[in-house]
């Protein structure tokens, strides 16, 4: 699925020996430039930069780029320490949830807090991605694949920065994908398929009788379409409106070999025409993403999930069938009840062929210090075979 572009044009404006400055402000996450900024370095106390930072005040970092790194790490854990046992002495106890449903969101609340807190922390760009800071790694390469020519200077926080520089090394690493026996390359902002459980029900769902055809719908970073082309289907189409999905998908294809039996185009859910198999994995979540990566997790209002159903009866050829790879997390979490599921499906006038399950695998399913290991630890992810009811 697409996600708008979250980026607003902005600046921000600081005084510095006594003279005004401003820099053109960048935040994926559609975070607005902090009103109030200071600068600080290598004598600021991580207490009084917690401070600030609880209280809105960014800081424009001109210390140490190493120093920094170790501020956001202090910050980090006074974050989680607050979290977890409150502030101060006379501090109220943490409210316990009635429910999944309200620790979810009490959960998405908390992490949106602390996102925003360790946010205030930031570094300042020069032109082509240099940062004027002692100690800097060389991150060009990974802003010019996250972000394009890098022209101007800018501000960004140290924690988006993190995360460009770790999508680099996961982009040159790849993700191991036992079914291609090959690697996914993901891009900056371009969910990476590191959960294998919905990889390896595709891969191992039976296919429909004679199916030559196939849409792959969200593409992502083409890892269901590869999937797909792998066990013979002669011609595959992935659509997505991301332009990085876009691009990262062809770039897969590519270094797999497969690029000449997939065809990845920029399209709202379903490419022209008809197909014998019709493949979409949507957001498992209903509810409002708060970055350009969550779109691969919150769909809001369910809107992929309605919209690939209600399109699908309109694009499958004769005898065809439409797998929705989907988990039950959030009925667990009580945001879609499983009536609602078959109450879509049903309207689409579409009916249930079969269903193949799988357990989640990842750690954290078995964490139970999680605030939502119950919901966890129940999940299921399901593909639903789907076709027209007769």
């Amino acid at each position: 699925m697409s996600a708008p572009d979250l980026t607003q044009p902005a600046t921000i404006t600081w005084t510095e020996a006594g003279q005004q400055h401003s820099a053109r402000w960048h935040s994926e996450s559609g975070l607005p430039a902090p009103k109030r900024v200071v600068v600080a370095d290598d004598t600021t106390p991580a207490d009084t930069a917690y401070r600030l930072a609880c209280e809105g005040t960014a800081l424009l970092w001109r210390g140490d780029f190493q120093n920094a790194r170790q501020l956001l790490q202090a910050l980090a854990r006074r974050a989680d320490h607050k979290g977890a046992h409150g502030r101060g002495k006379r501090a109220k106890p943490a409210k316990v949830p009635a429910s999944l449903t309200e620790a979810f969101h009490l959960h998405r609340q908390a992490q949106s807090q602390r996102a925003r807190t360790l946010a205030m922390l930031l570094i300042p760009f020069e032109p082509g991605y240099r940062i004027p800071l002692r100690r800097t790694p060389d991150v060009s390469a990974a802003c010019t694949e996250a972000y394009g020519p890098g022209d101007d200077a800018f501000v960004i926080s140290l924690r988006e920065l993190q995360g460009v520089i770790g999508a680099h090394e996961w982009r040159k690493k790849g993700v191991e994908i036992p079914a291609l026996d090959g690697r996914i390359h993901p891009y900056y902002g371009v969910f990476s398929p590191v959960r294998g459980e919905y990889v390896d029900l595709v891969a191992q769902a039976p296919l429909p009788k004679g199916v030559r055809t196939a849409f792959d719908i969200g593409v992502g970073t083409g890892v269901l379409s590869a999937v797909l082309a792998h066990r013979g289907i002669e011609r595959v189409v992935g659509t997505d409106q991301d332009a990085r999905a876009l691009a990262c998908a062809r770039d897969n294809l590519q270094r797999l070999g497969l690029a000449g039996r997939v065809d990845v185009i920029e399209a709202d859910l379903f490419p022209p025409g008809r197909a014998q198999l019709v493949v979409c994995n949507p957001p498992w979540l209903p509810g409002r993403p708060s970055s350009s990566i969550e779109y691969a997790v919150y769909d809001p209002d369910s809107r992929m999930l309605r919209g690939f159903l209600g399109g699908l009866k309109d694009h499958l050829e004769p005898g065809g069938e439409g797998w929705l790879i989907l988990s039950d997390f959030a009925e667990h979490l009580g945001l879609r009840p499983r009536a609602e599921l078959l109450a879509l499906i049903e309207a689409a006038g579409l009916q249930v062929a079969g269903r193949h399950d799988i357990r989640p695998v990842h750690p954290r399913a078995s964490d139970a210090t999680d605030p939502l290991h119950a919901a966890r630890a129940a999940e299921v992810t399901s593909l639903w075979r789907l076709t027209v009811r007769a």
